[in-house]
């Protein structure tokens, strides 16, 4: 049976809260973990036809406990442990403490890999099942699986304790959590392989999570502007296809598709964000997100200004993908030979050897010159560069009409 969309959402919000209070109570992550995806199953049957109790998280905790002493004593080795477990474990004893973000630190541990945390933390905290990670990273499931099985394991090795690292390692922890969470939705707005543009699942599971580190710490400029950037970003989904899946770049999307309620909140929150003492790159991104928000057409967009914001974020977070798209505004700014000559300074750089967003753009720049055979080469070259399907045929597509 499948739970109705309202205790799915239920669930899921639910899933690590229940977690978190398992394993600050008996460690053991994978046990922990396994008990609670039994009582989240037994849950999806049981509330659909007997009505979601009065209180969801303690009938999760209480039968997630149950789950796991029912391991416990499965497990011969652990007999003695048995009895004090059981004890422990009793309804009344259920926290109001929401320990997610504290989960979230855990999944995005930094002996594991950016692959494994994101894995781990959309098991863990984001609720899906294997199967779920797996299809979307177009990865078999047993694969996923003994990913998210070594994560567990190498957390377990490293000695990690359950509780927020505190000072500089909280801060840096947290940069991580949000890269990771910015991983998910840049797969889910745009699946690197594939036949589907996007993954609006993944997309929309990203800012469920943002939502709640962003409940949790209201005042941090980066956490409110990564949560703007992505409702912004997710804002134009709608537009950013075909009825048939095609891909419609930014400068051609029917901007009345947008979703004009979460550019707004979108719009709001980088103003919050900007407010702060200091500047990070997700209040940057989202800032010129929010300055193609403002523009009701294309060549309405205020480019100096987004150029002007590449600017600020190449200095402060140098990255070859930042000068790329600092190259679009300034072609629209100096033309596409100024674009063209910034794209040069990439060719030495291995990061973008063959990228195929570095061969598009520049092949989007030639055509703008008029220099039509090497531009249909880098289309071509892009189109075989890119594991996305959408990516290919649009790709493909420029490249025969300049032929």
């Amino acid at each position: 049976m499948t739970a109705p969309p309202a205790i799915e959402d239920l669930l899921r919000e639910l899933t690590p809260q229940v977690l978190g209070t398992l394993l600050r109570r008996n460690g053991r992550f994978e046990g922990c973990e396994d008990a609670v995806q039994e009582a989240v199953l037994a849950a999806s049957v049981q509330w659909p036809a007997e009505g979601v109790p009065a209180n969801p998280r303690g009938w999760l905790v209480t039968v997630a406990s149950r789950r796991l002493i029912d391991q416990m004593r499965s497990d011969h080795a652990r007999r003695e442990r048995e009895s004090a477990t059981a004890v422990e474990v009793v309804p009344e004893e259920i926290p109001d403490t929401d320990d997610s973000l504290v989960l979230l630190f855990l999944c995005c541990h930094p002996t594991l890999t950016a692959a494994s945390q994101t894995a781990l933390t959309l098991r863990a905290v984001g609720g899906l099942t294997t199967a779920e990670i797996a299809r979307a990273f177009l990865v078999p499931e047993a694969t996923m699986a003994a990913r998210i099985s070594r994560a567990k394991q190498r957390i377990k090795a490293a000695g990690s304790s359950f509780g927020l690292p505190v000072g500089a390692e909280r801060e840096e922890r947290l940069r991580v959590v949000l890269h990771v969470l910015y991983l998910i939705f840049n797969e889910g707005y745009t699946a690197s392989s594939g036949s589907e543009l996007h993954r609006t699942d993944l997309a929309r599971e990203a800012i469920r999570l943002v939502r709640m580190v962003h409940a949790q710490l209201p005042e941090d400029g980066e956490v409110t502007g990564l949560l703007a950037l992505m409702l912004l970003t997710h804002a134009r989904r709608e537009a950013r296809t075909t009825a048939a899946g095609d891909l419609v770049p930014l400068d051609e999307q029917d901007r009345a598709q947008w979703d004009r309620a979460l550019l707004d909140e979108g719009v709001e929150l980088v103003k919050t964000s900007l407010a702060g003492p200091e500047l990070g790159p997700y209040q940057l991104q989202a800032a010129i997100a929010a300055t193609h928000a403002d523009a009701a057409t294309a060549s309405e967009t205020n480019w100096p200004q987004v150029h002007a914001l590449y600017l600020i974020l190449e200095r402060i977070a140098p990255n070859p993908m930042v000068t790329l798209n600092r190259a679009i505004a300034l072609a629209e700014i100096e033309g596409p030979a100024a674009g063209l000559a910034l794209l040069a300074t990439l060719d030495g750089d291995e990061r973008m050897a063959g990228h195929h967003r570095l061969l598009s753009v520049r092949a989007h720049l030639l055509e703008k010159t008029g220099d039509l055979a090497p531009a249909y080469e880098h289309y071509r070259r892009a189109a075989k560069a890119t594991a996305s399907l959408a990516e290919q045929r649009y790709l493909e597509s420029r490249a025969a009409r300049i032929r």
